[in-house]
């Protein structure tokens, strides 16, 4: 098969690791080639804490895109997440030696690097430094300074931290289940790429990412990210709460979650009984589904106020006015009955479930069109994009030398890496030096 309009998204999620091979077909969508799927053995709240397990479990995933797709995996975009991402908003200014000069890419790489020099508590890294806005000379409110003169080049940023072990652990997964590293991004950040329009990025929105073992939360605002949080919460406690009050196994729980289980327990009456098969010889048990909503909806009661905090914690302004777009809902935990009219209930604010579907050509699979699939459509996007970014560069550089004698200005200038691919970068080569 053709290799070079291919990527992979592999997710390392807390209940599910998820390996996705696409590409992207003539109308510009989505083609999803094969999916694997395993359970995620050694991943707790989004943290790796078994390594070898955890290897175990990419591999099958790998192995059985593989055997869908038919096409050898070599290298994948992995997302960051866990309760060991925290954010945090910083401002930073340079001052430049000539202001006759107008401000260009190596100004802003500068004012960047700066930001990247930062003191963090011991064990931590910058993973992202996200600006804001800029101010030049005084002047506030710059949505883009290159090509403006001035003296004093100052920003705000959205700073993203995560733990230096962590991080380290998920690059070692990776390289010993015999893969590459091409890409790694913010978990949230791919989330929203898959569900969130440019619209709703402009007019303000919340994406709540619910997962198995975290609750990722990412906000949007004039189509910049401007805060991400990680709650350690997710649909596992949903279901370690339904096993403790229902004196019932993990399994049997799970499934009544996804099967009958409801947000709302007002909708429920009370001689609406499932009765679940006891332990070898024992009698089966008989739950009322009453109970089991209400033992459902105060676990995500929980979940969605602690959400919620966040977003009023984000900005002095009224947050509800800030978002003009609501709330969008996504990953797994999305899918549980009228969780949609509970946040709606709990915030006040406009909420709407977060498809994948969109970016998805129209034969795809109507599975992968899930809310759980979320973040690994949004990693292979990433990858996409990536791949093509590059074709990009090869061809500006075939031009450049081209064009070395008496060409344009612009055909000459230094093909330019986003920081974060930069650190994309640095992490791979620390990695393969970590030996």
């Amino acid at each position: 098969m053709e290799q070079d309009n291919i990527a992979v998204g592999l997710d390392i999620g807390t209940t599910k690791i998820v390996a996705m091979i696409g590409r992207t077909n003539e109308y510009g969508k989505l083609e999803i080639l094969g999916m694997g799927k395993a359970k995620s053995m050694g991943v707790h709240r989004g943290v790796v804490n078994n390594i070898t397990q955890t290897i175990q479990s990419i591999q099958q995933a790998v192995e059985e895109a593989e055997s869908v797709s038919d096409y050898k995996i070599k290298d994948v975009v992995v997302g960051i997440a866990g309760q060991h991402i925290r954010s945090l908003h910083h401002s930073d200014y340079i001052t430049r030696p000539n202001s006759e000069k107008v401000i260009d890419e190596s100004d802003i790489e500068k004012l960047v690097n700066q930001v990247h020099k930062l003191v963090m508590l011991p064990g931590e890294e910058i993973i992202h430094v996200l600006p804001q806005d800029y101010k030049v000379d005084g002047q506030a409110e710059v949505k883009a300074p290159i090509g403006m003169y001035g003296g004093r080049l100052e920003a705000n940023f959205h700073v993203v931290v995560g733990q230096v072990s962590s991080i380290r652990n998920v690059g070692r997964c990776i390289k010993s289940a015999g893969l590459k590293l091409s890409n790694i991004t913010l978990e949230p950040l791919a989330s929203s790429e898959a569900v969130l329009s440019q619209e709703e990025k402009e007019a303000g929105v919340a994406l709540i990412d619910i997962g198995g073992g975290t609750t990722d939360l990412a906000i949007f605002k004039d189509g910049i990210i401007r805060h991400t949080s990680v709650i350690p919460f997710g649909g596992n406690v949903i279901t370690e709460d339904i096993k403790e009050g229902c004196s019932i196994i993990e399994k049997q729980a799970e499934l009544l979650k996804t099967k009958f289980g409801s947000a709302w327990p007002g909708e429920n009456k009370e001689n609406e009984i499932v009765s679940i098969p006891g332990l070898r010889g024992r009698e089966p048990k008989e739950i009322t589904l009453k109970n089991l909503s209400k033992i459902i909806h105060a676990r995500v009661v929980e979940i969605i106020e602690q959400v919620y905090l966040e977003i009023k914690n984000y900005g002095h302004e009224e947050t509800k006015k800030k978002l003009i777009a609501g709330i969008v809902l996504t990953g797994g935990g999305a899918e549980l009955k009228h969780i949609k009219q509970l946040v709606e209930y709990i915030t006040g604010m406009d909420t709407r479930i977060g498809y994948p579907n969109e970016h998805l050509a129209g034969s795809t699979d109507i599975d992968l069109s899930s809310p759980a699939y979320a973040t690994a459509v949004g990693l292979l996007m990433n990858g996409l994009e990536e791949k093509n970014r590059s074709e990009q560069s090869e061809v500006k550089n075939a031009t450049k030398e081209f064009s070395k004698n008496g060409g344009s200005d612009f055909n000459n200038k230094v093909d330019r890496k986003s920081i974060f691919e930069k650190w994309a970068d640095k992490f791979r080569e620390f990695l393969d030096n970590a030996e």
